[in-house]
């Protein structure tokens, strides 16, 4: 992990987690086979213990939850698939996740996310850009984000975080 404090903001890469795409047609029984409910509006989020559920469009949703959980989830929603219309791909190797905290977030966010995120809720969520790399950002507290982005942008998107830290410590 690691982690970079400058300017009021701290990046730090979080632990990698099971990240599942799920898209279902009976979101409400999906929700108790997966032990979280899914959200009925896109953008809100749901949690339950260290499991959470993201709306990110009409009939999907982004499941997090612990590493060691991932086997017996998927196996869950495999076994839930041979009863209903159901898609479970397990992206978690494919994305990496930064924390972004502190007094100057929305100020670093602003540099690369065209979203007023200063209205984005505590505990909701988006499916957005970072310059030009398409993102996942929640709310996590008026001054934490989590940013999920796909790994083979992530060497871009960490270096205009790095830059924009830079360019705030300047004061420019």
């Amino acid at each position: 992990m690691t982690t970079t404090t400058a300017a009021g903001v701290t990046v730090t890469e979080l632990a990698p987690t099971t990240r599942i795409a799920l898209r279902t047609a009976d979101p409400a029984g999906t929700g108790i086979a997966l032990g979280v409910a899914l959200p009925s509006r896109i953008g809100d989020r749901t949690a339950e213990g260290a499991r959470s559920a993201l709306g990110l469009g009409p009939d999907e949703w982004l499941v997090e939850a612990p590493e060691a959980e991932g086997g017996a989830l998927l196996a869950t929603l495999a076994d839930l698939a041979t009863r209903q219309p159901l898609s479970a791909v397990a992206v978690s190797d494919r994305e990496v996740t930064w924390r972004l905290e502190g007094p100057a977030v929305l100020a670093l966010l602003a540099t690369g996310a065209p979203r007023d995120l200063a209205r984005m809720p505590v505990g909701s969520g988006a499916r957005t850009l970072f310059d030009t790399a398409q993102v996942v950002l929640t709310r996590e507290a008026d001054d934490r984000f989590h940013l999920t982005v796909w790994r083979s942008f992530a060497p871009h998107v960490r270096s205009l975080l790095d830059r924009a830290i830079a360019e705030l410590a300047a004061g420019l």
